[in-house]
């Protein structure tokens, strides 16, 4: 990777733990996000990756601990609340409008940025108009950075499914977010739909500036892209380190290789 400024501690996760009942989802763990970087969030099925998501983004209440985003540390937030403070996340499992256009999906994300009530939106009068042409302009400008202009008035359902994961990610950029959350932005694509999705997210790293917190199952594109790595394992922190350090570490081969269990 080119040598890139990385910044301060934007996101901080102390001591998190998460049960549902009797069962430990997470134990315990603790790790930070700079901003700039992309720091990727790895382990086997049932680690425990997504649950570490759902606590920053407000889907979960963790047990234990604290989240602290620019300075400010909450133990719960919902994910309104969440997305007001700047962070955005795709899901594993595609949440798209499915008969809605590209270009109506993408702008669903600008809903948080629109201050006119949705009667003057409705009439599309005045100030509503001129506030829609704005919006309407950043969204566009979002399609063209996606290479997605030949399907913005089609609908996204009959998309393959690559290009589905595109207008995904193309919604959480609408929000303009400080943090951006990717739940496996890979599962399910082919070798060229990954060297694209890959390509796009440097891009939104180096050219939006925007921070990233990425879940992902290939370990090739987790070493080529991310600038460092925590390792997940059974609920656990078992490695968190640079992607060479998180490489040669005899816990995070062992939990890979299943000699451990």
């Amino acid at each position: 990777m080119t040598t890139k400024k990385i910044g301060d501690v934007i996101l901080d996760i102390k001591n998190i733990s998460l049960r549902f009942g009797g069962v430990k989802a997470l134990t315990d763990i603790s790790f930070n996000v700079q901003e700039h970087e992309i720091r990727a969030i790895i382990g086997p099925n049932g680690a425990g990756k997504s649950s570490m998501l759902n606590c920053i983004n407000g889907v979960y209440t963790p047990t234990e601990g604290s989240i602290t985003f620019r300075g400010k540390t909450f133990d719960h937030m919902n994910s309104r609340q969440v997305a007001e403070m700047g962070v955005a996340r795709t899901f594993q499992n595609l949440a798209l409008f499915k008969g809605m256009s590209v270009l109506d999906n993408i702008m669903s994300g600008r809903n948080l940025k629109i201050k006119s009530n949705i009667f003057l939106q409705a009439l599309r009068f005045g100030p509503a108009e001129r506030e829609e042409i704005r919006h309407r302009e950043y969204v566009e400008r979002i399609i063209d950075f996606l290479e997605i202009q030949a399907f913005r008035k089609t609908p996204v359902g009959t998309l393959p499914y690559g290009l589905q994961k595109r207008v995904d990610l193309g919604r959480a950029l609408a929000m303009e977010p400080q943090v951006l959350l990717l739940d496996e932005p890979m599962a399910g694509m082919n070798v060229e739909e990954k060297q694209d999705m890959s390509r796009f997210i440097l891009d939104v790293n180096e050219e939006f500036g925007t921070t990233i917190v990425l879940i992902e199952h290939d370990m090739g594109v987790v070493m080529d892209i991310s600038d460092r790595v925590v390792v997940l394992d059974y609920g656990k922190k078992i490695g968190d380190g640079s992607p060479e350090e998180v490489r040669n570490n005899e816990d995070v081969i062992r939990a890979y290789l299943g000699s451990s269990h």
